[in-house]
């Protein structure tokens, strides 16, 4: 038995290694034969008896002695709770269990221009401007009789989680008093949407900082400090609720970009998941929706989505910050249910990712660039020439030639439709979660040295993280440099040059590239620390439970067999645990519902099966830890279920943590010394005005004297925005300037757009440009309004605005 293995069971209560077992013999696709049962709390029982037999005077008496002192602080700090407690009604009703739940959204948006994007690893996409803001999405749910049994699961329109940024949110909620002592390690997800569109910098380790030129303290703290103010408007907002989740079928936004390694999984298996020639299995259709509705008026205050398709519609070549299609789909959902009665007024969408490995949104396919009309190689992602820069794949609107745009969009808008179309089932049709508890629990463990026993009874083992050839060859979504290609990429095939600069930096010992055999290592990077950790082997696991509901928080990108190997074996353990909980063997068990989100907590890269590991496409290339990595990220998962229970009182302690290299990291980005302007001009004058009369459909332009949009990320603001004239009623002569404008559109619209371009190094001057892509608004008459912030030489930064003339719009 390994000894992480054995310390993080020592810390549960009433638990020996016999209890342990029958969860660590069972990897993937095991069917655990039992789990332990831990004793049931008296409290639990004796709150039964009071809500069936009991007298009023003993219930009370029974409820102050028994309750903790937690209990009834709540109480006192959320007056409701008192009167608002679960009854016998309650327990039927057809909308399922009472929770606490809470909802709340906060700007993230990082640095806009002049800094390098995440994602794609190319040092020359460097930000220009803003297309949509990026947000924190926080969703908390909490029991109602203990309230310190909580989770909060994040959703960013970033790349991923990471480290850095989880400690930061960590360390912030801390200070923000008592109440938010609650939230920790345990209980806390930090996922992200998989955005290939947004500013980079902001990541624990040393290997992705390399291409965004070391660590971005202003983009990090925009991160962090959205996360907790999005965590703490859900929190201030916790109210006794209900929980209803239903699945639907999402069409033609995904495909599995690496269908030659998912063919290599066992046939039989892939067969299970072939259900026609449309939907072969390749990749996971279902979209999974938790839909959020307060108690006290009925409203929904939000929804949650699990589905799986990659942020790369927005291509390496674009220089615009956005959420790319998760982002649209949760901006549609947010501005398609603004005026509906059944929606509170700050509802709150959060699409999160699910098993998005092998992935991709440009479901036409890969093809070549190179004139030859052919499409990519099946095995390799190449063109004619043998290399994979030409190989690049298309999105539904690949003929608009704006970057991903148009593409970017329409898969957003094929993820909302659906789940809008569920949102309204749900609506008239409850599926309720059941189950009172809601539990939670997380470990940090090491990856780099794990044995663990395989389904099969053979020992298996994890390797300190390395990455293959086949990485650096990158996918059709985004395809590398030089001549690296994926499937057959190594030493051998590659320039010798590679192999010098790989010894250089590391030499793997004969140890290390059997454990990671028949990955060939072009990177040791676990085993590199100088400066400082190149990527992570402590890792994160996590899951979180309510009532049938069960969410694995992967901190990789698992592909859609990887995810799919994960889910069954949680969901044959919940099942088993549901068995234990329910009263008495003839009652009847919700099937548990089991989703996959992440990338969470840290970035660990890819987690692929064995079978696609073998074959060594760019996802098998980045899969850290070895050809077993899905095995252990299960086995560990497995031993930590029984935390899961509703039973279960203490989380697990924390035995080892990872590195929070924030304060330590190198940057080597320039600041802004100072913004000037072009002589005889001032800031914020318009330079290029608009035009008098536009049809609607068409593009409206200005362009202003600016500075840089770093000296200012006005969170929760703006740097653009469209207002409108309010017209006198009944109409008459009107002067423009003395009658009020509203603001309809601003930089977190899709449409609004806002670039920023430098015109003199010397001056510091830059030039700021608006453009709005109208559609079917009202007719009337608008104007565009700049917002900026300029620095001077001494370092004070100032606001301005500038304005354009008005516009008809018909």
């Amino acid at each position: 038995m390994d000894n992480d293995v054995k310390d993080s069971h020592e810390t549960q209560p009433g638990r020996n290694e016999e209890d342990v077992l029958p969860f660590l013999s069972h990897g993937i696709g095991g069917n655990p034969a039992t789990l332990p049962k831990q004793p049931s709390k008296s409290v639990s029982w004796l709150r039964i008896t009071f809500y069936i037999f009991g007298s009023l005077f003993i219930g009370f008496s029974l409820f102050r002695i028994l309750t903790p002192a937690r209990h009834t602080q709540w109480k006192l700090q959320l007056p409701w709770a008192a009167q608002d407690g679960a009854s016998d009604d309650d327990k039927i009703s057809p909308l399922g269990d009472k929770y606490l739940i809470g909802v709340g959204k906060a700007d993230i948006t990082g640095p806009v221009v002049e800094v390098n994007f995440m994602g794609y690893a190319d040092p020359k996409q460097l930000g220009t401007g803003l297309r949509q803001r990026l947000y924190s999405r926080a969703f908390i749910v909490g029991d109602v009789d203990r309230p310190d049994d909580r989770f909060v699961y994040l959703v960013l329109d970033t790349q991923s989680g990471d480290t850095a940024v989880r400690y930061g949110i960590l360390n912030a909620l801390q200070e923000l008093g008592p109440s938010f002592a609650v939230y920790s390690h345990n209980n806390v997800a930090v996922t992200g949407t998989h955005s290939h569109a947004g500013p980079a910098g902001w990541l624990n380790y040393l290997l992705p900082q390399i291409t965004s030129k070391g660590f971005d303290r202003q983009g990090y703290q925009a991160i962090v400090d959205g996360a907790v103010h999005s965590i703490r408007l859900a929190h201030e907002s916790l109210q006794p609720g209900y929980l209803s989740i239903g699945t639907t079928k999402v069409d033609g936004a995904n495909i599995n970009r690496s269908l030659y390694a998912y063919l290599a999984n066992p046939e039989d298996e892939r067969a299970r998941y072939n259900a026609s020639a449309e939907d072969d299995g390749s990749v996971e259709k279902e979209l999974t929706l938790l839909k959020f509705q307060r108690s006290s008026d009925s409203k929904n205050i939000g929804v949650l989505t699990w589905f799986p398709t990659h942020g790369t519609s927005l291509l390496g070549n674009n220089t615009l910050v956005a959420g790319d299609n998760k982002g649209v789909a949760a901006y549609l959902f947010e501005k398609s249910i603004r005026d509906e009665e059944t929606a509170a007024e700050r509802f709150v969408a959060g699409f999160s990712q699910a098993s998005v490995g092998d992935t991709s949104p440009n479901v036409l396919g890969a093809w070549c660039e190179d004139g030859s009309g052919e499409q990519c190689s099946f095995e390799n992602s190449t063109c004619r020439d043998g290399k994979s820069q030409a190989c690049h794949a298309r999105g539904p609107f690949f003929r608009v030639n704006d970057n991903g745009a148009s593409s970017c969009f329409e898969i957003g808008k094929r993820q909302l439709e659906p789940a809008r179309a569920l949102y309204d089932a749900l609506q008239r049709d409850p599926n309720p979660v059941r189950g009172s508890w809601v539990k939670s629990f997380h470990t940090f463990h090491n990856m780099s040295d794990f044995s663990f026993h395989l389904p099969n009874g053979s020992w298996a083992r994890t390797c300190p993280a390395a990455l293959g050839y086949s990485f650096a060859a990158g996918t059709s979504d985004g395809p590398g440099a030089f001549d690296f290609t994926q499937h057959d990429g190594n030493e051998n095939t590659t320039s010798p040059m590679w192999r010098v600069v790989s010894r250089l930096l590391k030499e793997p010992t004969p140890h290390q590239r059997a454990c990671h055999d028949p990955k060939p290592i072009l990177l040791d990077v676990g085993e590199m620390e100088n400066p400082y950790q190149w990527t992570p082997n402590v890792v994160d696991v996590q899951t979180f439970r309510v009532g049938q509901l069960v969410i694995i928080v992967s901190p990789g990108e698992a592909t859609t067999m990887a995810g799919r190997r994960w889910k069954e074996a949680v969901r044959s353990a919940t099942v088993i645990l549901s068995q234990q909980e329910s009263s008495s063997p003839s009652s009847a068990v919700a099937s548990p519902v089991v989703v996959l989100g992440g990338p969470a907590n840290s970035y660990t890269h890819y987690i692929t099966t064995e079978e696609e590991y073998a074959i060594q496409r760019y996802e098998g290339a980045s899969t850290l830890y070895g050809p077993h990595t899905l095995a252990a990220y299960i086995n560990v998962t497995l031993s930590f279920m029984p935390y899961l229970s509703a039973s279960s009182s203490a989380p697990p302690e924390h035995k080892i943590f990872p590195p929070d290299n924030s304060n330590r990291s190198m940057s080597f980005i320039p600041g802004v010394v100072r913004d000037g302007t072009p002589f005889f001009k001032s800031f914020g004058d318009v330079l290029v005005d608009v035009e008098r009369v536009y049809k609607r459909g068409a593009q409206v332009r200005a362009t202003f004297v600016g500075a840089n949009p770093r000296n200012n990320l006005r969170l929760e603001e703006t740097y653009a925005a469209v207002e409108k004239l309010v017209l006198p009623s009944p109409p008459r002569i009107w002067d423009e300037n003395k009658l009020p404008w509203h603001q309809v559109r601003n930089d977190g619209d899709w449409d609004l757009v806002f670039h920023w371009r430098r015109t003199s190094e010397i001056m510091g001057s830059s030039e700021a440009e608006i453009v709005w892509e109208t559609g079917d608004e009202e007719s009337g008459v608008y104007r565009l309004r700049y917002y900026g912030d300029a620095k001077s030489l001494g370092g004070t930064v100032t606001a301005f605005e500038g304005v354009s003339s008005g516009f008809k719009l018909v």
